[in-house]
């Protein structure tokens, strides 16, 4: 089958019922064209140009002699970013797709620089925060393109339909979790993979156990993309960790993007310390020193 996807017509994105089937029986749908491209600009000026990112920016190796960077942070707060996540073309397309409220999980920006940027293994994002106390799978992320993604740079790959296997064992893999290798092995050739293709300001709404990788960026051309997760209201985590347990998210209009002119007050926003992450493992990080 093709991809589930859908183009935005208008400042706000309209759900339609076809858009929620699609994500029910797929696991994902892809919304090109969800940040046009003074709002896209506006996100890479924030990241490219403040230096909060980028004192927070951390390593995550890929067990196979690669890294990405990330960086990560657990509020909106009220810049540009923020903004991004709180409009009812991110949130609320969310509390759609999933059938209730949602409050921002995390955000993260995701940076495969060229021709060093690591591998992500195969992984349900469930894989991670079932073990943070979250008891059910009622999480989405929505992952955004900042720079073309192709297959050359390593974009994303998803499993359709994966999400209706349930949780997989996930084992680690470097400084990642990886879906146990052999039930991946089983699901391969059972269900369609596709690699999704994105132009900046293109867009997937894919739910927390569908199964999705990245190929190492080989290229010449970085790929970086803006990742938020959301989870239900009623799904709080159980237990306090990393990232926060439910809290009210205050939504604004798809305009306040574009009328917001905050890139450099970030206060607030949380910022995730690698050492705090739950995938972290400080001999993986060692061995990736020592691979490179």
């Amino acid at each position: 089958m093709p991809l589930r996807e859908y183009h935005r017509t208008a400042e706000d994105l309209e759900v339609t019922q076809g858009m929620i089937d699609d994500f029910r029986e797929a696991g994902y749908i892809v919304v090109r064209k969800l940040l046009d491209t003074d709002e896209v600009n506006k996100l890479k000026k924030q990241f490219e140009g403040t230096e909060e990112f980028r004192k927070y920016i951390f390593s995550q190796t890929d067990g196979v002699h690669k890294k990405m960077k990330l960086c990560a942070w657990n509020y909106p707060g009220n810049d540009v970013s923020g903004m991004v996540v709180r409009s009812e073309k991110y949130a609320g397309t969310c509390e759609k797709l999933m059938g209730g409220e949602v409050y921002l999980y995390h955000s993260k920006v995701m940076m495969k620089d060229a021709e060093t940027g690591g591998i992500i293994h195969w992984h349900q994002d469930y894989g991670y925060w079932y073990k943070s106390g979250n008891l059910y799978p009622d999480m989405i992320t929505v992952f955004t393109a900042l720079d073309p993604c192709t297959e050359e740079n390593g974009c994303l790959q998803v499993l359709e339909g994966s999400h209706r296997c349930g949780r997989v064992d996930h084992l680690q893999k470097g400084e990642q979790q990886e879906a146990d290798p052999e039930r991946v092995e089983q699901l391969l050739p059972r269900l369609e993979r596709h690699y999704v293709s994105m132009e900046p300001g293109d867009a997937i709404f894919f739910h927390c156990n569908l199964l999705h990788r990245s190929e190492a960026n080989c290229s010449p051309q970085r790929r970086w993309a803006f990742a938020n997760a959301f989870n239900m209201a009623r799904n709080s985590s159980v237990v306090e960790h990393h990232h926060p347990q439910y809290n009210k998210l205050h939504k604004v209009p798809s305009s306040a993007i574009r009328e917001c002119d905050n890139f450099t007050d970030l206060s607030g926003k949380g910022f995730l310390e690698k050492e705090k992450a739950d995938w972290y493992d400080p001999e993986a990080e060692k061995a990736g020193e020592n691979e490179r």
